[in-house]
C-alpha cells in the first residue's frame, strides 16, 4: 500500500496525495496511519497547499460540515510540516501583525483558564469562581477578533476562490463562541468546579488554542499569499469599524492608510456633470450619499445574483458592515446556521410569492425591526432584495400627539 502511495503521490502530484488521505481518513482511516502515509507520500507542506486542497475537496462535493467535523484531525495531521513554515516579517501595523497580537492575549487568557482549571476542586471555591468568571468576561472579545476575520478577510479569500475558510472555519468559530456561554452560563448555575473544570473549561481552552493554530499557521499565510495591498488597506481602514480586542488601537494606522491608498488608481464614480440624475430629481454625489446616511434606519442591496452591492453607512449603525462586504454573495455574509434561512426568503422573491419578510429582536435596550423586500422593476421582474434595520424602541414608546416645535 506505501509503494503504491509514494507512486500516487509522485504521478498525480502533492495535493491529489494530500487529497486521497484526508478522502480516507473520513472513510475511517486512523488519525496514525493517516499520519504516516502524509509524512511518507507528501512530507512538508505549505498552508496554501492546504488551503487549495481542502478547497478542491468542497469543490468535488464534500460536504463542508464534513470537513468541519474533522477539521481538528486534519490540523493535526498537518501540525508538524506547518511548523518548519518560515513566517514572513510584517509591518507593526499591517492587519495579520494586529491578529496575532491579538492571539497574544489571547493565549494569555487561556493559559490562565488552564490553570485554573487544573486547581478546581483544591479548596476556596467561592475565589477560584470568581477568577474563572472574570476570564470568562474577558474572553468574550474574541466575538471581536472573530468578526474581524469573518468579515475583513474571508470575502477576499472568497474573491480569490477560497470559499473554505467561511465555511468551514467560521464554523468552528460559531463552535468556540458556543462554549464560551455554556461555560459562563454553568458557571452561574451552579455547575460543580471539577466537572465545570472538566466538560467546559478544558475543551474551550483546547477549541481557543486550536483555532490560534488554524490562523497562524493556515488562515493568515494563505491570506498573506492571496490578497492585494488594495485588499489590505481596506481590511486595515474597515478594522477601526469592528474594533480590536486584547490590545490597544495601532497608533499608526491612519499614515498606513494613507500611504497605501496613494498607489490606488480611483475609478470615477460620476459622469462629467457631476450629478446623479434619477426619474424624479438629481443630486450631486456627496448629497446622495449624504441623504442616505442620514436616514434613521440602515440599508443594505443585494442584487439579483445575491451578491451585495451597498449598504449606508450612517454614524449608528446596529449591525456591523464594511466595505469588504462588497461582491461578496449574501450567503457568506451570514453564519452557517442561518443560510437555510437567507435562502428561503430570497427564493420566496425571485419566485414571485412574497413580497416581504420580517424579523425584531431585542439587543440590549434597542428592540431591532429588520425587514426584507423583493425590489421589482416595471415589469415585476426581480431587481434583487433591500434589508432595512431600524431601532423602534424610541417609536414604541411615542405616546398622544406632537404638534408643536419644542426646541430649548
Amino acid at each position: 500500500m506505501i509503494a503504491m502511495g509514494e507512486r500516487l503521490g509522485a504521478g498525480r502530484g502533492r495535493k491529489e496525495a494530500m487529497k486521497d488521505i484526508i478522502r480516507a481518513l473520513h472513510e475511517g482511516m486512523t488519525p496514525q496511519q493517516a499520519k504516516e502515509r502524509f509524512l511518507k507520500e507528501v512530507g512538508n507542506v505549505t498552508s496554501t497547499e492546504i488551503a487549495e486542497m481542502e478547497q478542491s475537496l468542497i469543490n468535488e462535493g464534500l460536504p463542508t460540515d464534513e470537513i468541519k467535523r474533522f477539521c481538528n484531525v486534519h490540523v493535526l495531521l498537518f501540525e508538524s510540516a506547518l511548523q518548519a513554515a518560515p513566517g514572513k516579517e510584517l509591518s507593526e501595523a499591517h492587519p495579520v501583525h494586529l491578529f496575532k497580537l491579538e492571539n497574544r492575549g489571547i493565549e494569555k487568557l487561556t493559559g490562565e483558564l488552564k490553570g485554573l482549571a487544573g486547581r478546581a476542586g483544591a479548596g476556596k471555591e467561592r475565589a477560584w469562581r470568581e477568577q474563572v468568571r472574570g476570564l470568562l468576561g474577558e474572553l468574550r472579545g474574541l466575538n471581536i477578533h472573530y468578526t474581524r476575520k469573518e468579515q475583513l478577510l474571508f470575502p477576499y479569500l472568497e474573491k480569490a476562490g477560497f470559499f473554505g475558510p467561511s465555511k468551514v472555519m467560521w464554523g468552528k468559530d460559531d463552535e468556540v463562541r458556543d462554549l464560551l456561554k455554556a461555560a459562563a452560563r454553568d458557571l452561574e448555575s451552579g455547575m460543580p468546579d471539577a466537572e465545570l473544570a472538566r466538560e467546559r473549561l478544558a475543551p474551550l481552552v483546547e477549541e481557543v488554542d486550536g483555532m490560534i493554530f488554524k490562523e497562524e499557521n493556515i488562515l493568515f499565510p494563505t491570506s498573506l499569499e492571496k490578497l492585494k495591498a488594495a485588499d489590505w488597506v481596506n481590511v486595515l481602514r474597515d478594522s477601526e469599524e469592528v474594533g480590536y480586542a486584547f490590545i490597544e488601537k495601532p497608533e499608526d494606522v491612519a499614515h498606513l492608510v494613507m500611504d497605501l491608498e496613494k498607489s490606488l488608481v480611483i475609478e470615477p464614480v460620476v459622469d462629467r456633470s457631476g450629478r446623479v440624475f434619477l426619474p424624479t430629481g438629481s443630486f450631486a454625489l456627496p448629497e446622495l450619499v449624504s441623504m442616505l446616511n442620514a436616514l434613521p434606519l440602515d440599508l443594505t442591496f443585494i442584487d439579483r445574483d445575491d451578491t451585495v452591492r451597498y449598504f449606508s453607512a450612517g454614524k449608528d449603525r446596529i449591525f456591523v458592515r464594511t466595505t469588504s462586504i462588497i461582491g461578496r454573495k449574501v450567503q457568506n455574509c451570514h453564519p452557517p446556521k442561518s443560510v437555510d434561512v437567507v435562502e428561503k426568503i430570497l427564493g420566496s422573491f425571485k419566485a414571485g410569492e412574497r413580497d416581504t419578510a420580517d424579523f425584531w429582536i431585542d439587543m440590549g435596550e434597542k428592540k431591532v425591526h429588520i425587514r426584507y423586500f423583493a425590489v421589482r422593476g416595471a415589469g415585476r421582474e426581480y431587481l434583487g432584495t433591500l434589508e432595512v434595520t431600524q431601532d423602534i424602541a424610541p417609536i414604541k414608546r411615542i405616546e398622544g400627539q406632537k404638534r408643536l416645535l419644542d426646541w430649548k
